[in-house]
């Protein structure tokens, strides 16, 4: 009996000291990587190591955004668009009518002409922009997406893009932001007037003919993505190679509520994204987007609010996403600066909130932040776009304060290819502006997929899988059970997995020593 509990004290101690090894070693092997880090940072090497690094996803991204210009263009050419170069923008040409008979020039021949070819490119993006005093970044940067179109079609080309930008720099996960349905509404409800009163406006909507043909929108957008899904896999020919760049990249949508519309229209999309949310498993959330200085915007900022909320307490919960304090003094009156992210979050139930930068400037600001850090309200970061629109940078920039205060943060694009970059350009505008240390690059990438909209349990809560990342170790059995079952944890081990192998591979060189006598 004393033999048999000796070894059983023994061999407690021996796993105890063997993960207490195992937890010296995983933070050692993180400090190492922090200063290859650095070595990379100071000797010309911090792109290739940042876009290495493992990043959980980007979970602010409109997809229309990501295209680059040089893509619009060649889709443009090849489906028979047109080019008024005029503006210089892409147009479809007029109906039953050519390029030539509508004004315009054919994109193929405005392609093949080198000055055309950019000046195109720098309307279609934010690329040679230079301020003036008639035209802002703000400017630049929203006059874009007036100007691109495609054929339906490009859905499915537009996914495989994103995806396999995502997957050559090592992201896992994508929630994009889309308007699958936009058009079919305005003959619907352009001519109904609504009350304000957010109860009857939602009875006067649903006894419309729109309310009659929710079902049919909501089964047009399950097509649509379904077709994109499919097309997006034989371009990247998943079928033939399963491990083809992009392919492993998850992707899920957020229905894109078009805000500078009268309240009917607006009131409309929400309510079909609630429906679609309920029905669509790949659509996970709801945004409002279009300029928040807009002047309906700013008219109706609250009448929206309350929007979401008549549907979150009426016909359940849904996530909400919202972009909330895209704002900036001088931009807007000082009143507007003071309420949109608290409204966003206490009256539209958002969970996570884009951009917030503004957040010094509303009522009661640090309590505000304080609340956002209790309540796991998380900030989604778009460090190049927050320059471009509002010129903020630096220590102006609330990620600052966020960080201060413990508000949980990550980093995304917002239009990638509108500001000519990528989310590996964030995450290294990130450690060089800020000084971030290599743990806390870590958090912001976990932080990704622990605020997704993905179903399921994160690994985070599950005192079984927490051990085994904090020994860099396998899935144990209560591990390995929630990474079976839960989409959000199986992309968070796999993240975990990855980091694993980038901090096995990333260190300093060994260099010849060399005389240059």
């Amino acid at each position: 009996m004393r033999r048999w509990l000796l070894a059983i004290v023994f061999g407690t101690l021996s796993v105890a000291v063997a993960a207490t090894e195992n937890q010296e070693s995983a933070h050692m092997k993180m400090r190492m990587t922090g200063a290859a880090l650095d070595w990379a940072a100071e000797n010309g090497r911090l792109r290739p190591a940042m876009q290495a690094f493992p990043k959980g996803g980007d979970l602010h991204n409109h997809l229309a955004g990501a295209i680059y210009a040089e893509t619009w263009l060649d889709w443009a050419a090849e489906d028979g668009i047109c080019a008024d170069m005029a503006v210089p923008a892409l147009k479809f040409p007029l109906e039953s009518k050519s390029c030539k008979e509508s004004g315009w020039l054919p994109a193929a021949a405005a392609r093949a002409d080198a000055d055309m070819r950019r000046r195109l490119i720098n309307s279609l993006s934010n690329r040679s922009y230079v301020p003036t005093l008639d035209w802002s970044g703000h400017a630049d940067f929203f006059a874009t997406f007036g100007r691109t179109v495609s054929r339906p079609e490009r859905f499915g080309d537009k996914l495989a893009i994103v995806a396999q930008r995502a997957a050559r720099q090592n992201t896992l996960y994508l929630e994009l932001m889309e308007t699958i349905v936009l058009g079919e509404l305005f003959p619907l409800v352009a001519n109904i007037e609504l009350t304000g009163d957010v109860a009857a406006d939602y009875e006067t909507l649903m006894a419309s003919p729109f309310g009659k043909k929710v079902p049919e929108f909501v089964n047009f957008i399950r097509a649509e993505i379904d077709t994109a899904k499919a097309k997006k896999s034989r371009l990247l020919g998943c079928d033939v190679d399963a491990a083809a760049a992009g392919c492993d990249v998850e992707i899920r949508f957020i229905h894109q509520v078009i805000r500078e519309f009268e309240p009917s229209l607006v009131f409309a999309q929400i309510i079909l994204g609630w429906a679609a949310m309920d029905a669509v498993d790949d659509v996970v959330a709801i945004n409002l987007v279009a300029p928040e200085d807009g002047f309906i915007a700013l008219r109706d900022y609250s009448y929206h609010m309350r929007m979401i909320d008549h549907l979150y307490q009426n016909e359940g919960p849904r996530n909400v996403t919202l972009h909330a304090g895209e704002l900036w003094r001088g931009l807007v009156r000082p009143k507007q600066l003071r309420f949109h992210i608290r409204e966003a979050i206490e009256i539209g139930h958002a969970k996570r909130i884009g951009h917030g930068i503004d957040i010094a400037y509303e009522d009661n600001s640090e309590e505000l932040a304080k609340k956002m850090a209790a309540e796991s309200i998380m900030v989604e970061i778009n460090l190049t776009s927050n320059d471009t629109i509002l010129g903020v940078r630096g220590a102006d920039h609330p990620i600052v304060m966020y960080r201060d205060l413990d508000v949980p943060y990550a980093i995304s694009t917002d239009d990638e290819g509108v500001s000519r970059g990528d989310l590996t350009h964030e995450y290294m505008r990130l450690y060089t502006s800020y000084d971030i240390p290599y743990q806390e690059m870590k958090y912001a990438s976990r932080n990704a997929l622990i605020y997704s909209f993905l179903p399921g349990e994160s690994i985070w809560r599950n005192k079984d899988c927490v051990a085994a990342i904090e020994t860099v170790g396998e899935a144990n059995a209560g591990c390995e059970k929630i990474v079976k079952t839960s989409e959000k944890a199986r992309l968070q081990w796999e993240l975990e997995l990855r980091f694993r192998d980038y901090e096995d591979m990333l260190r300093i060189p060994k260099r010849k020593r060399k005389s240059f006598n």
